[in-house]
């Protein structure tokens, strides 16, 4: 990605002009487009006075860095507001400082340790990124999991500051995965103990750091190439960060009140909720709204559609969605049911927005870790509530999403191991090798992914494989009856 000549709109005065208070790792669409545009208007409205520092969490690819145009970047908010009504927004952010990869940037990623006001650390790393192993090393540069950087990062501040408790910081997870607060936490001791760092960092890390829990909603989309021509009109340049959202926006903490004191969110006009237990909030969002995304993108894309709004307007694929969501997920979910459907009232509002075209191939990330956290839990309610009958829109999604691992419909972006087992699995089915119940068979004995070993599953492994069957053989059209 390159800039264009007129860019010159986009560049700041002054490098670092603002003190460097959050590290957040994860420079995608999302977290440009939902937590900086939040902290840029913090900054403008109460006086936060925050600079940001992105990490790419995984480090090296070719995308330029923010550096390039000194952090800038634009954020398009437009679509329909709660009421109804249309809007239509632009705002240069200017809170991002720098953005480091720590492939080529580790010595300048540790010097951040020991910024001064540095207090938050934000993450999204997709929900296979809070996961540990027994391989990445203390004195790897970098380490290659995000637990294991955070790690590394923590105890460098611990050192140079001697263990002070003022020094600890706030955790501000947002990946989509249950109390994601103390997974990272336990991550983080993890690596602690593996890479034998003395007792005192641990005490350090449970007594000076908090670690909230979150919940983050927003649909936000990647540049709107589609639009240039208007943009441009508007704005009087191109920006190739640009990044579309819609309207609504949610941000769930779950912790301290003093953390929203020192956030300054009273007064901020933002949708941000500090709470005691965000568990309600999480339920009704994964299930209904994540997992509305889940269940719909592997069918949409083998039915030939390309972005969320065709897809819920497809009479076929959109009745699907809808008796996805109502015969299946809500019956699942422990709330008023009331609340419920009016929530997906809302989503399902949210996901026709005229304004934002979201690709179904850019929500199929990590497909299957989404699956077994967004999905699976319905799945097996919605079973066990039901004297075993298995949820048949949830089991096609399931077949749909092996089938689509394929990788015959769009480029996959996974775990290696998981594209991989696929590329190897499809191989031996294409040379009789496997039959396709083996093929299904083996994917759900992959407890590490589940949890638990779904061939047993009464029922499980033989439906999904009549219907990767179907969808092999008469098309995913056909497949959905």
């Amino acid at each position: 990605m390159s800039t264009v000549t007129d860019m010159h709109a986009l560049k700041r005065s002054s490098p670092f002009a603002l003190p460097i208070k959050i590290l957040q790792f994860g420079q995608g669409n999302f977290m440009r487009g939902f937590f900086d545009w939040q902290v840029d208007l913090l900054n403008e409205r109460t006086g936060l006075d925050a600079g940001v520092v992105i990490v790419r969490p995984r480090g090296g690819g070719k995308a330029a860095l923010l550096d390039e145009q000194d952090g800038l970047f634009t954020v398009l908010v437009r679509g329909l507001d709660q009421a109804g009504h249309a809007v239509k927004d632009y705002r240069t952010v200017e809170c991002v400082q720098r953005e480091l990869d720590p492939n080529t940037m580790y010595a300048d990623y540790l010097a951040l340790a020991v910024a001064p006001d540095l207090r938050f650390v934000v993450s999204n790393t997709t929900e296979a990124g809070i996961a540990t192993n027994d391989t990445d090393r203390f004195e790897d540069a970098p380490p290659s999991s995000f637990p294991a950087k955070l790690t590394r990062f923590l105890f460098q501040r611990y050192r140079a500051f001697e263990g002070a408790r003022d020094k600890g910081l706030v955790l501000l997870p947002c990946e989509l995965i249950d109390q994601n607060g103390p997974a990272l936490k336990g991550a983080v001791l993890h690596f602690a103990s593996l890479w034998r760092l003395d007792a005192g960092f641990a005490r350090w890390i449970d007594e000076a750091n908090t670690f909230c829990s979150t919940l983050v909603d927003r649909i936000v989309t990647g540049y709107p190439a589609g639009d240039e021509a208007e943009i441009r009109a508007d704005l009087g340049y191109l920006d190739p960060f640009l990044v579309a959202a819609e309207y609504y926006h949610l941000f769930v903490i779950q912790g301290p009140a003093w953390v929203g004191d020192e956030l300054k969110l009273a007064g901020s006009g933002l949708n941000v909720e500090l709470v005691d237990d965000i568990t309600p909030y999480k339920k009704r969002k994964v299930g209904i709204l994540n997992g509305g995304h889940t269940t719909l993108v592997p069918v949409a894309l083998l039915a030939g559609l390309e972005a969320v709004r065709e897809s819920v307007e497809d009479v076929q694929v959109g009745g699907f969605l809808r008796s996805a969501i109502d015969d299946e997920i809500i019956p699942a979910l422990d709330m008023d049911r009331g609340e419920l459907e009016a929530f997906a009232a809302d989503v399902l509002r949210r996901f026709r927005n005229p304004a934002i075209h979201h690709k179904l191939a850019s929500i199929a990330l990590n497909s299957w870790s989404k699956f077994a956290a967004r999905v699976l839990p319905q799945l097996l309610r919605y079973t066990e509530r039901h004297g075993g009958e298995l949820p048949r829109r949830l089991v096609l999604a399931l077949a749909a999403t092996m089938a689509l691992y394929r990788g015959d419909v769009i480029p996959l972006a996974d775990d290696p191991a998981t594209l991989a087992w696929f590329r190897q699995g499809w191989a031996r089915v294409d040379a009789g090798a496997w039959t396709l119940a083996e093929l299904v068979s083996g994917w759900l004995g992959h407890t590490a992914l589940w949890g638990r070993d779904l061939n047993a599953v009464a029922g499980l492994a033989d439906a999904v494989g009549a219907d990767l069957e179907r969808i092999r053989t008469q098309g995913m059209r056909a497949a959905l009856g």
